[in-house]
């Protein structure tokens, strides 16, 4: 059992799924949550038998940050009516079927006219639970730059642009993006977390799994929360697609630890896993994020259904390596 889950934060910390039968287990759903609510007396806001359906109860949408070797970004002039003229950076929304890196290279060459390879995630970003931004970097690999003269329903043109104060931007929500690719280029590799691309595995639920490590004070070593309910597994939460992640998440704590849980922190995504296949069947997707503990073990009592697991200590040092800053991808809650 325990090889099994230490297998688990291999791939988890290799970007890869955890592709095995405790997958379909989730600790805490909706109806759960629902049920957490009526009994405080409390409204429920969220369906229990919700599901994610791309393009109709759930949106996810895809940005590029693409950076030359003259520090320039490429951006795109809108076409749509409602926003023509402006610029923006290539992005879109991810089409029924589609995963999330054919999504935005196809974005990035219908927009820009250039073929894109991803090499990482920068960022991913939610709103209400439903709706989620991936932020990927990487390579130009081929095509020609669109022109005035190749303008289409897609896009006007596309530029690789110095400085953005010279443009009309469509919005200003993009230059903390861009502000980050420039941080991730600037810095040395080693400062920044591995790079990260989504792993394609089908979800029907939208999900967050928590990698929570703890240090114990007797031995030094790491251990991580795990679940008992059915295969041994990490801790599973379903986002409820009507409240914040942060409000979820915080809910879900305190059903881990009770109503005063230790001082923890968050640190940020480490892996996601998403498919698409069958279309309007696997929606979802499933967030891992890293969640450290400041207290000791001795000192942290758990709920009923979950337990400690010491881990070894050559991959407790390979978690303890990722608690450090931009050590995971951000995740960052808009509302």
């Amino acid at each position: 059992m325990v090889d099994r889950l230490e297998a688990g934060i291999e791939k988890i910390l290799g970007g890869a799924a955890v592709e095995d039968e405790s997958t379909a287990v989730v600790d805490y759903t909706l109806a759960d949550q629902n049920e957490d609510l009526v009994s405080r007396g409390l409204e429920t806001l969220s369906l229990s038998d919700y599901k994610p359906v791309v393009k109709k109860s759930v949106s996810y949408i895809v940005a590029a940050v693409l950076i030359n070797d003259r520090s320039e970004i490429l951006m795109m002039q809108e076409a749509k009516s409602s926003c023509a003229g402006t610029w923006y950076l290539p992005a879109g929304r991810v089409e029924p079927g589609e995963n999330l890196l054919d999504a935005v290279k196809r974005e990035v060459l219908e927009e820009t006219g250039l073929e894109f390879e991803p090499s990482t995630l920068l960022l991913v970003e939610c709103a209400q639970g439903h709706w989620y931004r991936f932020v990927f970097t990487g390579q130009v690999t081929g095509g020609v730059l669109k022109t005035v003269a190749r303008a289409d329903a897609e896009s006007l043109q596309a530029s690789w642009i110095d400085d953005l104060n010279q443009l009309s931007l469509r919005a200003c929500d993009i230059l903390p993006l861009i502000e980050r690719a420039k941080q991730f280029y600037a810095e040395k590799p080693e400062s920044w977390h591995r790079p990260l691309l989504p792993a394609v595995f089908p979800h029907k639920h939208l999900l967050f799994r928590l990698l929570v490590v703890i240090r114990k004070k007797s031995n030094n070593r790491i251990h991580v929360l795990t679940s008992e309910k059915g295969n041994m597994h990490f801790p599973t939460c379903e986002i409820n697609p009507s409240k914040s992640i942060h409000s979820t998440l915080r809910k879900y704590i305190q059903v881990l630890f009770g109503s005063s849980p230790p001082p923890h922190r968050p640190h940020g995504v480490i892996s996601v896993e998403h498919s698409a296949h069958p279309s309007g069947e696997h929606d979802g997707l499933c967030l891992t994020l890293l969640v450290s503990c400041k207290t000791a073990l001795e000192d942290v009592a758990v709920s009923s259904g979950y337990a400690w697991m010491e881990i070894r200590k050559d991959l407790g040092d390979r978690l303890l390596g990722r608690l450090g800053k931009n050590k995971c991808v951000l995740l960052n809650v808009i509302r």
